[in-house]
């Protein structure tokens, strides 16, 4: 069994290659329409735009727009043809692109690396590529073969996957709604009755937990990515424990949004893996999935470690293993080993109401 993964040694980061597209960032005239708008404002979707903008939404690719525009008569456009729900924070101005799809990602909270850019224009392709060389660039004229590429077909489409437009739907209505809440963010989340549920995986979860360690990588505390058939052997295995986290709140559900995996020795818990979406980034949801690990190990009458594997995007997990009293105690190779006492754990939120099985 590989404990790890597919950890590669001192490099834990994906290829472009291997990291899937998460958005994808379309233009306008000449791109997801034929001709230009404020030439003709009886533009057309370009053919077979639209059956390509559906299926990507059913494998849970986002999808958002840049385009240099006028904004509402763009939108009365998207409206007019029964497209505009599809596209999250449509970024419609007179700025550089470039600046649009970081706005896009950052919005979306998402790496620049996970989106795929189309537009007709070479010049426009090459200004986001000089300014966001991660970023996929495609030609309209591409616009047919998309759906074949590798980088967006997910190997398993969840219903977290279909759900995953509504689910940042739901996110943006939280969003607004907290920047006009007065009160301090542990008041907001007072406000939005957050059912947390914490269980052991069950066989019906594991695609989605398979693609929670492909898709995160901001909040994951070691980088590893397990396979469906790993975590099935996890799962079952007397020596492990493998968690899955769900979250709901007044606005519906958040979905599956966290994994935690221990390596069980007889007095040793070692935490391999931490993580959680980054929608839920700002709910305290990883110090509340820490706190129920903690506990369980106590429980057990064993100590607990927890490995940390830095990456340009994860110190967000260090931060909370050491907010959580953790304290270092080694290294090995750019593995860093931690450590709990469990003499003191904190008490659950108590703007969180907490279940530990399924039902």
């Amino acid at each position: 069994m590989n404990l790890h993964g597919n950890h590669t040694g001192d490099n834990v980061q994906q290829t472009v290659e291997e990291v899937k597209v998460k958005c994808v960032v379309w233009d306008l005239d000449h791109t997801l329409w034929e001709g230009i708008l404020l030439e003709d404002k009886q533009v057309g979707l370009r053919e077979g735009v639209l059956e390509v903008i559906k299926r990507l939404d059913e494998r849970g690719i986002l999808l958002s727009i840049a385009s240099r525009n006028d904004a509402s008569q763009a939108m009365l456009k998207l409206k007019e043809l029964g497209i505009h729900s599809y596209f999250l924070y449509p970024q419609i101005s007179w700025e550089p692109k470039s600046e649009s799809v970081k706005r896009i990602a950052a919005l979306i909270n998402i790496n620049p690396n996970t989106i795929a850019f189309i537009d007709d224009q070479p010049f426009e392709r090459d200004e986001v590529r000089y300014s966001l060389p991660e970023v996929r660039c495609i030609a309209a004229e591409d616009i047919s073969s998309i759906l074949d590429r590798p980088d967006m077909n997910p190997r398993f489409i969840t219903e977290d996957s279909r759900m995953r437009r509504s689910l940042y739907k739901n996110d943006i209505e939280r969003k607004e709604d907290e920047e006009r809440f007065s009160g301090t963010i542990e008041e907001f989340l007072a406000t939005l009755d957050l059912d947390f549920s914490l269980y052991p995986a069950s066989e019906g979860d594991l695609q989605r937990a398979e693609e929670l360690t492909v898709r995160t990588h901001q909040l994951n505390a070691t980088g590893y990515t397990y396979s469906y058939q790993e975590l099935d052997e996890f799962r079952q295995s007397d020596r492990h424990r493998l968690w899955v986290a769900e979250l709901e709140d007044k606005y519906g559900t958040y979905g599956k949004i966290g994994l935690a995996l221990v390596e069980c020795s007889e007095d040793i818990w070692t935490l391999k893996l931490l993580l959680m979406s980054c929608r839920v980034m700002s709910r305290g949801v990883g110090s509340v999935m820490l706190n129920f690990v903690m506990r369980e190990a106590r429980k057990a009458g064993c100590k607990l470690r927890a490995e940390f594997v830095e990456n340009p995007w994860n110190r967000m997990m260090y931060v909370t293993y050491k907010f959580a009293g953790f304290q270092e105690i080694g290294e090995n190779g750019n593995t860093v080993l931690l450590e709990h006492d469990l003499s003191a754990i904190q008490p659950f939120p108590d703007y969180i109401k907490m279940k530990t099985s399924k039902e």
